[in-house]
């Protein structure tokens, strides 16, 4: 039969309408039920109600909300590019004459210091220099300084101040290690590290074949002082890099398709041993690494590929740990024992690799308290295809999490290649911003890597306060001289003006160091704090009314560099004179009020 057949759709319709009988009788059925069903369950409801007693619940004692001056909409955030009109002309000599050599790729830091004690910040560069093979010899000292006026116009002093070096320098650390009140000089460097004493009027070396001064082979990048064993003298932490030579670089051989030998990543060198150095109180120093328990191997291997490290009490007991970033292996958290020994627990808290567990090739390393809520916020910058990394942890024990895409950092920073980077309240509202200076490793990248660029404009991320992420980025054009593309390497910041906000100088890769003045014009009020006897790592707090805002003590941060010591809270439209919070290695309080807002202020003795 076909299906078309007049007689058999004569039967189905008869069966189908058979059937919907006898589902309607079913239907109506159950719904008599339910609302039988209903009425009994009201009756007992209605029974119930008569007889409840109604109770007042005590409230108790409520939890206090701190509510937060969120903005929506950024200020005006401009930079101005003024380095040829203050006085500041140097060029980055990275060696680079074709042979594609790693340590080219990596840059040097800078270093912003009241170098004369005179009251302003003056500013330090460092620089490589041509290769020993190349038979040529550098044009001037490879470490070079430029004394403030107190206006942000700056002469250079170098050689007044006898400041000489011919090594092939990377990074910068600062710290009075004789104890006489004036900021010495360490220097890292590609071979043999230097060591320079302040007499007050110039630099005086010391002896080079101090433990302080490395091997010759070595490859030293940033370097910090600290007070590890609570001694009250500065000790030194120094991060050494990959095991290198030309040889090795040249037999690593890495290519581009397309261009030919090209610089590249570390992964092909063998990695290293951070170092630590104790001082005796009179500077001199002893090699402590192996007894302190940074020398970490993984297979016989050594681990650390160390590029940055940021001293911090991370655990709150009075005692400085060390935050290392490594390029392409994990990052460290050495846990200080309270006797200047260490236990490496990146992994267990959270802080070895990104989201995804996979490590990445960081750069550059700073912490705050972002989110003024008590929290630990760790910035880490990375390469490019990969995001900054923003680990947070939200109360003491916690384990840190990678907030990078909650807060807004992540999916702007990945098309970045990020070297320095700096938590700083650009704008003096009370919230801390973020800024990393941008630029890859190989000039031909965009011929290999569309979208990719070798000069690449520093990001800034607007705090704007909890909520919906953090952060929000300003776009490239919205921020002046800052969003200039540029072979972006180390970053530090100080206020070269005197105006209050925080100023940025930002080291290039073979190009000239540029100084970036802060034009911000909110009309916000700040305090600037002289940390004077504050351990590097420790915290300090400034309260108003329900705002708590902390800060990590030191100058060791961002990458190569060294910022000014001086801590900047901004106060937003707060006039109330803050009360400014420290705390001692044991524990103890100490707190006063400051005289006011708009001025620099020294915490007072004991």
């Amino acid at each position: 039969m076909s299906p078309d057949d007049p007689e058999d759709l004569l039967d189905d319709e008869e069966e189908e309408h058979q059937d919907d009988e006898i589902i309607g009788k079913a239907f109506r059925g159950s719904i008599q039920v339910f609302v039988a069903m209903a009425l009994i369950g009201l009756a007992i409801w209605w029974i119930n109600q008569e007889k409840t007693t109604v109770v007042d619940i005590d409230q108790g004692d409520q939890v206090p909300v701190r509510i937060r001056d969120v903005n929506t909409v950024a200020p005006t955030l401009h930079f101005t590019d003024i380095t040829k009109e203050s006085g500041i002309d140097f060029v980055h000599e990275n060696g680079a004459r074709g042979e594609k050599l790693l340590p080219e790729t990596m840059g040097s830091g800078a270093a912003f210091v009241d170098i004369d004690l005179d009251g302003d910040v003056d500013l330090i560069l460092a620089s490589g220099r041509p290769w020993p093979w190349s038979d040529e010899q550098p044009e001037t000292s490879t470490v070079r300084l430029w004394i403030n006026d107190g206006t942000g116009s700056f002469s250079e002093a170098t050689q007044a101040w006898n400041l000489t070096s011919d090594c092939y320098a990377t990074g910068l650390a600062i710290g009075d290690i004789d104890g006489d009140g004036d900021p010495d000089l360490f220097i890292c460097a590609v071979g043999k590290n230097q060591l320079l004493i302040n007499t007050g009027t110039s630099f005086a070396s010391t002896n080079p074949d101090s433990p302080i001064c490395g091997e010759a082979d070595s490859w030293s990048s940033s370097a910090g002082f600290l007070d590890v064993d609570g001694d009250s003298d500065l000790d030194l932490f120094i991060c050494e890099y990959v095991q290198w030579s030309r040889q090795k670089d040249i037999d690593v051989d890495y290519r581009l398709t397309g261009v030919g030998r090209a610089y590249g990543p570390p992964t092909n060198f063998e990695g290293t041993y951070c170092r630590l150095l104790i001082n005796d109180g009179s500077g001199e120093f002893t090699d402590a690494s192996e007894r302190s328990g940074l020398k970490i191997d993984d297979g016989g291997r050594a681990v650390a590929k160390a590029l940055a490290l940021l001293p911090i009490d991370i655990d709150d007991d009075g005692d400085v740990d060390v935050l290392v970033a490594n390029d392409t292996t994990r990052n460290f958290l050495f846990r200080n024992r309270g006797d200047g020994t260490f236990d490496e627990v990146g992994e267990e808290t959270g802080l070895a690799y990104d989201g995804n567990g996979s490590t990445t090739g960081a750069m550059g390393l700073d912490a705050t308290d972002y989110r003024n809520d008590g929290s630990i916020g760790i910035a880490v910058a990375n390469f490019s295809a990969e995001m900054t990394g923003l680990y947070r942890a939200q109360a003491q024990g916690s384990p840190f999490l990678d907030e990078s895409v909650n807060e807004g950092i992540g999916p702007p920073s990945r098309k970045s290649l990020s070297f320095g980077l700096l938590f700083l309240d650009i704008d003096l509202d009370g919230r801390q911003d973020l800024i990393q200076a941008n630029g890859h490793l190989e000039e031909e990248i965009s011929s290999v890597q569309p979208g990719q660029e070798y000069r690449q404009g520093a990001q800034l991320f607007w705090n704007r306060g909890p909520g919906n992420g953090c952060f929000e980025e300003i776009p490239a054009e919205k921020t002046g001289a800052l969003g200039t593309p540029s072979i972006g390497r180390g970053l530090a910041h100080a206020d070269i003006d005197g105006d209050g906000d925080l100023d940025l100088l930002l080291t290039q890769a073979g190009d000239t160091a540029r100084l970036l003045r802060n034009d911000q014009s909110t009309g916000h009020h700040w305090i600037r704090i002289d940390p004077a006897d504050l351990p590097p790592g420790s915290w300090i707090e400034c309260r108003q009314a329900e705002r708590i805002q902390r800060r990590v003590v030191g100058r060791t941060r961002s990458y190569l560099s060294q910022s000014e010591r001086f801590i900047t809270f901004g106060l937003g439209t707060d006039t109330a004179a803050p009360e400014i919070v420290t705390w001692s290695r044991d524990g103890s309080e100490r707190s006063f009020i400051a005289p006011g807002v708009d001025q620099v202020v020294t915490i007072p003795e004991k």
